[in-house]
């Protein structure tokens, strides 16, 4: 257990120092851009968020494996580009498309902002990050990811209380995204090719990557939806308010991904003493996280809200609560999905589910949109969460039960 703490320290010390800069930067962008302008911000967030994830493609999971199981440098490198090769080509295509989608949810008049937010936020899909938790080496997170995008940030603040324009925290933030990523390749892949000559090749090792790349898309097509439904689809005070609870929503998945990777190898350790106790270790830690962050956002996420925007928008009670719910599944369904079944290679049952979740999420979202009703957009995300967790919670427990028990289980 000893393990699980000191990577849950550095895994998660790096992430929440990522968050709370940002997080100061809210009330600024707030204040000059309005209730209307923040649900559309927020919008250019999310679409972001789903643009890192095609580009993250499946290389967030299967990556750091591959690192982890290399024997030398050289290996190593060769799995980074290998990476970098597939990204570019996907970099071509995803983001003109997060351009385009960007332009058509957001109110007109704050279009041009929400698509520099959403490709500032998706090139965090070129991150190295994977690779440097493979590594099992928070230092390398913290000098090629979090640090220059927490300078990015705090360098800025005052151009945005000056300037009251947002392009300066965006460019800023992709300068800074572009920079670290040419020193890390200089470092742990020099002279390597990135460009992908041999487009074919490449082509190969994406679709190789098809299952566990599903999953992360269509568990991200539901969590990236709520705000753009609701830019599209209701009054600006209505999408305001779902924006700001989808906000602190977003921020406390911090957490989820911190607990995650900081179980997850200890979890798999090959040669482990009790995988059944240390696998149930990790299903109760998520599990009291979820109830904890529910009862948190419920409660506090109203005043919070209110205070981080600014007072232009502000989350109601019945939004967090929903938000809750949803933090409450995800949570829980965690370590089923990243320590038991993808694992066990049943790749294709969470595919299958993640799937299902999403079809029946989006739709509740929409019909909720159509209908001008945002509680219930949230609320079709909490159904998409709850709907997977259910679905994987008994094969999770069969693969755990199949764990023979050592003496310290006993």
């Amino acid at each position: 257990m000893k393990t699980v703490l000191l990577r849950l320290s550095g895994f998660t010390v790096l992430p929440l120092l990522s968050l709370v800069t940002p997080l100061l930067l809210i009330p600024v962008i707030s204040s000059f851009v309005g209730g209307e302008g923040i649900s559309s911000v927020i919008s250019g967030q999310a679409i972001g968020t789903f643009a890192a994830t095609v580009l993250m493609w499946g290389w967030n999971v299967d990556g750091p494996v591959a690192v982890a199981r290399s024997t030398s440098a050289a290996d190593r490198g060769k799995v980074y580009l290998r990476s970098m090769r597939t990204r570019l080509l996907l970099l071509a295509l995803v983001l003109p498309a997060s351009a385009v989608v960007a332009a058509l949810v957001a109110n007109p008049a704050f279009r041009a902002e929400a698509i520099a937010m959403s490709w500032a936020v998706g090139i965090a899909g070129m991150s190295p990050s994977w690779f440097c938790i493979g590594l099992g080496q928070p230092r390398l997170l913290a000098i090629y990811d979090t640090v220059p995008r927490f300078i990015a940030t705090a360098a800025a603040a005052p151009l945005l209380l000056w300037t009251h324009q947002l392009w300066f925290y965006t460019g800023l933030l992709v300068l800074a995204s572009i920079v670290s990523l040419v020193i890390f390749h200089r470092t742990f892949s020099p002279g390597g090719q990135w460009v992908p000559r041999d487009v074919r090749s490449a082509m190969r090792e994406l679709a190789s990557q098809g299952r566990t790349a599903g999953i992360s898309l269509a568990g991200n097509a539901y969590a990236s939806t709520p705000t753009p439904i609701a830019t599209a689809s209701t009054a600006p005070a209505a999408s305001g308010s779902l924006a700001t609870a989808d906000t602190l929503y977003r921020f406390g998945l911090f957490t989820v991904v911190a607990l995650g990777n900081a179980f997850q190898g200890w979890t798999l350790e090959h040669g482990a003493a009790s995988h059944r106790k240390r696998h149930l270790a990790a299903i109760c830690a998520h599990a009291a996280l979820g109830v904890l962050g529910a009862v948190v956002l419920t409660l506090a996420g109203p005043f919070v809200s209110s205070l981080l925007f600014a007072g232009k928008a502000q989350a109601t009670t019945e939004l967090c609560f929903y938000y809750g719910l949803a933090f409450l599944f995800l949570s829980a369904s965690t370590p089923f999905i990243r320590n038991l079944l993808i694992p066990a290679g049943q790749q294709q049952l969470v595919l299958l589910w993640t799937v299902v979740s999403a079809l029946l999420g989006v739709a509740a979202m929409v019909w909720s949109g159509t209908s001008g009703n945002a509680p219930g957009i949230a609320l079709g995300m909490a159904l998409s969460e709850a709907v997977l967790f259910l679905a994987l919670l008994i094969p999770g427990f069969k693969i755990v039960n199949t764990e023979r028990p050592s003496h310290a289980d006993k």
